[in-house]
């Protein structure tokens, strides 16, 4: 997959099948969507072409509210690179861009840069200044310039649409189970191992200290986690806390793993945890004993559900 962050260097000159979005999670509803342009794309010798934006064009134009999203760019780029999509350009969103009409944008970049002759949206797709454009738009455009428009329509689950709010309403949750029915995968958190107090290591649960760089990742509500991650090439399980550490008098959220058989030194690298399920809410307890008999148990309950759920199931 080619990555381009604006359209300067592209030179394809073959026709190409376009979609566009932020894809913010690329959730199941839109991995149908990228699968139907792919497998379209290739039947017709065109090149698949997916346009996003970074910043996520709500950060630009509601800078007074906080914007949370499911992916990092780079997180969302790897999801991306397994769809099995051509060029993928990744352009950046602010004020000018959001300003320009419907009209311009599918003459400026679909058209004029992009070669495009089939165009594939999701069902609610809209843009163009004060989201003006819509399907029955892109319709008259592609009758004027010749590209046709194809609308991919709802997913449900169980009757429920599928959406990248409804998956971060879930992630906020705690909710993590039904999050990754709606992803398609494990929610995942992506960041650099720092060093810590060591208070986890003095009671027997050494721990993994992640500092996400992103303001903006979406991280799940406060408690304890089953989590796994891939450190050479191996697969290790843990949990993962996620919250104030109140019996510790700690005053920063941090975030902090506990890998089950595993004791690698991990400072300054960057590891990308996969959340399987939520355990618990976090809470204040009495002592650090108490403390340490809760986490034996939490690490109990983490095994028993590897078990059923990873091991039984090979």
């Amino acid at each position: 997959m080619k990555i381009l962050s604006n359209l300067s260097s592209f030179n394809e000159t073959a026709p190409s099948f376009v979609t566009i979005g932020t894809f913010d999670g690329v959730h199941i509803g839109h991995q149908k969507v990228l699968k139907k342009l792919v497998k379209s794309a290739k039947n017709n010798n065109a090149t698949s072409i997916l346009l996003t934006f970074f910043p996520h064009p709500r950060m630009v134009l509601q800078k007074d509210v906080e914007i949370k999203l499911i992916n990092t760019i780079d997180e969302r780029i790897q999801l991306l690179k397994k769809t099995g999509i051509d060029t993928l350009v990744v352009y950046p969103f602010d004020e000018t861009f959001a300003n320009q009409t419907a009209l311009n944008f599918v003459r400026k970049f679909l058209v004029a840069k992009l070669n495009i002759v089939k165009l594939f949206i999701g069902y609610d797709h809209r843009f163009g200044k004060n989201r003006e454009g819509d399907f029955e738009h892109l319709k008259e455009y592609g009758h004027a310039y010749n590209f046709g428009v194809k609308e991919i329509s709802k997913l449900d689950i169980n009757n429920i649409g599928v959406s990248s709010t409804k998956i971060r309403l879930a992630i906020e949750n705690g909710e993590i189970e039904k999050a990754n029915q709606y992803l398609g995968y494990h929610f995942m958190i992506t960041g650099n191992v720092v060093k810590g107090r060591n208070l986890g290591e003095k009671i027997g649960f050494p721990t993994a200290n992640l500092f996400v760089k992103e303001n903006y990742k979406l991280l799940p509500k406060t408690g304890a986690y089953i989590v796994k991650t891939v450190i050479n090439n191996n697969v290790i399980y843990g949990m993962m806390n996620i919250g104030y550490r109140p019996t510790l008098k700690g005053k920063h959220q941090t975030i902090e793993v506990h890998f089950f058989d595993f004791n690698e030194n991990l400072y300054d690298k960057i590891i990308q945890i996969e959340v399987l399920k939520f355990l618990r809410n976090e809470q204040k307890f009495e002592s650090v004993q108490n403390l340490k008999k809760q986490l034996k148990k939490d690490k109990q309950n983490s095994l028993n559900y590897i078990h059923k759920q990873y091991t039984l199931n090979k």
